[in-house]
């Protein structure tokens, strides 16, 4: 009896170790110094797009039309001054021809960065054969080396291809034309293009407009299927406000990303919904989970990218309104920590808006608004949990 009561205790001792065990996440802390600078006085709009290549350059979209005037002086002439600020000055001028001043131009909507930071390729907007986006949304760099790109605009109703250097390759979809959830031939604001390389397909978030996920051939562009939320067919009725205390919405409201793992699950934002919902492939729904459920206006799950070990263990859940990346337990879609905090400062965001993860673990994040950057973080290892928000995470001295 007695040895049944010494291991019972055991037991119980083990457990009780066991249960005080600190959760573990990855470890980040904001690198300041990154990226450099940008050459020719150029300045960003709207950062709304990011993706990492395979030789770990980073490439970023931004809308060169959400740059203020204010900021972009060497792009206008005396005579488009519409600012107070200019007016009286612009009397002084030799011409309406000249320039407000020498600072500053608007970059080029596709921006590639090294992992020094330094920018080596740029090029984007309207051309020959392709109709670019009233309002570009997402890019993806797919497992080919070619560049997607969406757009939430009212008359983006498509997504396009391109070479790594710019050239045009396809065109999904035909600008302006739509016919509802349920079209195969046309998205409707679509925000996010995501490659599945084992397939060789992609994934696209229809997204602003539309209430589904689209599976496209990745050389083609072909339409191969469809779902929405619960991975039935998707309805375009009006839904209520989301309601944290109603039961959750059978579809999906503003669909804002998809990812696919290496093992083949299919991660979904459901961005004003509060929630990831998880499929396989081919569009059966396996789990979902609410994420900081008492967010209103845009949502919680903006954006999704993995980790970059094997098992990619950890999702880092982008929320554009708290200001904050949430790390998650990809098993069990638990929220294991959160860093960030609102703000213009390294380590803070106004509208964090994509994720991505590079070979070396380092997460990079762009920001929507006026926010109009992109950030790295360095991975510092998996440790312990200590806080549940850490706030910025500011390198350590």
């Amino acid at each position: 009896m007695r040895l049944v009561i010494v291991a019972l205790g055991c037991i119980l001792a083990s457990a009780a170790v066991a249960a005080e065990k600190p959760k573990m996440a990855p470890i980040f802390e904001v690198d300041p110094f990154w990226p450099k600078p940008l050459p020719n006085h150029w300045v960003t709009g709207s950062t709304i797009g990011l993706s990492i290549d395979a030789q770990d350059n980073v490439w970023t979209l931004h809308r060169r039309e959400s740059v203020p005037d204010d900021l972009r002086a060497a792009d206008l002439t005396v005579a488009q001054a519409v600012d107070d600020e200019a007016l009286p000055g612009a009397k002084g001028a030799v011409n309406g021809k000249d320039p407000i001043g020498a600072c500053c131009k608007v970059a080029p909507e596709v921006l590639v960065y090294d992992q020094s930071g330094a920018l080596v390729k740029s090029w984007g907007g309207k051309g020959a054969g392709y109709e670019w986006p009233e309002r570009n949304h997402g890019l993806t760099v797919d497992h080919k080396g070619n560049i997607w790109i969406g757009g939430n605009g009212e008359t983006d109703t498509h997504v396009l291809k391109f070479a790594a250097d710019g050239k045009f390759l396809l065109q999904a979809g035909k600008q302006g034309v739509h016919n509802g959830s349920n079209d195969l031939a046309n998205f409707w604001k679509p925000s996010k293009i995501y490659p599945d390389p084992a397939a060789n397909e992609v994934y696209v978030s229809d997204g602003y407009g539309n209430r589904r996920v689209v599976v496209l051939d990745a050389d083609t562009g072909k339409y191969k299927r469809h779902w929405g939320a619960y991975g039935a067919r998707p309805d375009d009725a009006p839904l209520p406000p989301y309601n944290p205390s109603s039961p959750p919405a059978k579809q999906f409201s503003t669909v804002h990303c998809v990812v696919v793992s290496n093992d083949g699950l299919v991660y979904v934002c459901d961005r004003v919904n509060d929630r990831i919902q998880v499929f396989t492939k081919n569009g059966k729904f396996v789990k979902e989970a609410m994420i900081d459920p008492k967010t209103y206006r845009s949502g919680s799950v903006w954006d999704i990218a993995f980790s970059r070990d094997p098992q990619q263990a950890y999702l880092y859940v982008a929320n554009g309104v708290d200001e904050k990346i949430n790390v998650v337990s990809r098993e069990t879609l638990e929220v294991l920590t959160s860093f960030g905090d609102g703000g213009r400062q390294p380590g803070q965001f106004f509208g964090v808006h994509n994720l991505a993860t590079d070979s070396k673990g380092n997460l990079y994040a762009t920001e929507t608004y006026t926010g109009a950057r992109i950030q790295r973080f360095l991975f510092k290892g998996v440790g312990p949990v200590t806080k549940r928000d850490q706030g910025v995470v500011w390198p350590a001295k």
